[in-house]
């Protein structure tokens, strides 16, 4: 007997629930919700949300700590010495600067903060000390350290894990059929690749991707696949942001129900992971922004991103509240 799309998402919630994944071939039918289903699908994936991570909200927040000249050739971003972006360049801040920003991360909610720089990794000993130095000020204001540098040499990544660094943030940015479209100047296994290094250091990992470079739902799934044999610990949901003078500068955005689609595919196919939701949210999501968590997310990126104005963190705050949620302490 043939089961209708609503049975096939019930059966998979409580799949999902009682503690089984779910297969390829049962992601790739959820990801034909439509209409009434996809209601369905968002009730469910927020099911798992609150049964697997409750109902507080992981807040982070970053700092852009080296800007642009970027030697890789990523299609979306705009810190690329590849194309023509008018982003900004300037080499790694003071470690005053990081504090300063690290504080204020803290006042806004934020109970993770991140170290983030522009460049293929870091190759000047003296900017590592340098952030090994902000790491430490990170931790100092009891905030959990985080750093996204790159692709780090194995004794950098061991040098700041001793300095104090708490998790290392590395996204794949897609599948790994989609990713030749994306980045021509690394592979996909080096991203994965560092990111099983620092798992095996012991230090907490995150990595996700960025929404709506071209991309299918079927890259969306083959990408939460890689990350749950990854074992990543947090999976940040990045929507583009369409930056002119890259190849995606005139990309469309994709519609914001199909961004909460792919965010509850997101939770079904990694049900006790963090689901992050950061870059571009506010411009892609619309309206329907709030809806993130009730499409299974459970944390998000608060203040600005790289190089765009991120929402004003009050109004995030004040959202929460309305959701009867909690940032996480």
């Amino acid at each position: 007997m043939t089961t209708t799309l609503r049975e096939q998402i019930t059966a998979a919630a409580e799949q999902v629930l009682s503690g089984d994944l779910l297969e390829r071939s049962q992601a790739a039918a959820l990801a034909g919700c439509r209409g009434a289903d996809l209601v369905d699908l968002l009730a469910s994936a927020n099911r798992i949300r609150d049964h697997f991570r409750g109902s507080s909200v992981d807040i982070c927040s970053i700092v852009n700590a080296k800007s642009g000249a970027c030697s890789e050739d990523c299609r979306y971003c705009a810190q690329s010495s590849h194309y023509g972006t008018n982003g900004p360049v300037y080499p790694l801040i003071d470690v005053g600067k990081i504090a300063e920003s690290a504080a204020a991360a803290k006042e806004n909610g934020a109970r993770r903060f991140c170290i983030v720089t522009s460049g293929r990794g870091i190759d000047d000993d003296g900017d590592l000390r340098a952030i090994a130095r902000g790491i430490e000020q990170v931790r100092a204001l009891g905030l959990s350290s985080c750093a996204t540098l790159g692709a780090l040499e194995r004794d950098q990544l061991r040098f700041l894990q001793e300095a104090g660094l708490n998790r290392y943030h590395h996204n794949i940015e897609t599948s790994r059929e989609y990713f030749p479209e994306v980045c021509s100047t690394h592979t996909f296994d080096e991203r994965l690749e560092l990111l099983e290094f620092a798992r095996s250091l012991g230090l907490s990992t995150c990595s996700g991707g960025i929404l709506g470079m071209g991309e299918s739902m079927q890259d969306r799934i083959s990408m939460a696949f890689t990350l749950r044999g990854l074992e990543v610990d947090s999976v940040p949901v990045n929507f583009l942001m369409p930056i002119p003078g890259t190849p995606l500068g005139a990309m469309p955005p994709i519609p914001p129900l199909e961004g909460l689609h792919a965010i509850a595919l997101f939770r079904f196919l990694l049900p006790d992971k963090e689901i992050r939701i950061c870059g571009g949210r506010g411009s892609a999501l619309g309206r329907l922004h709030p809806l993130i968590f009730q499409a299974g997310a459970d944390g998000f990126m608060i203040g600005n991103y790289l190089t765009r104005t991120g929402l004003a963190p009050d109004d995030d705050l004040r959202m929460l509240r309305d959701l009867g949620l909690e940032p996480k302490s």
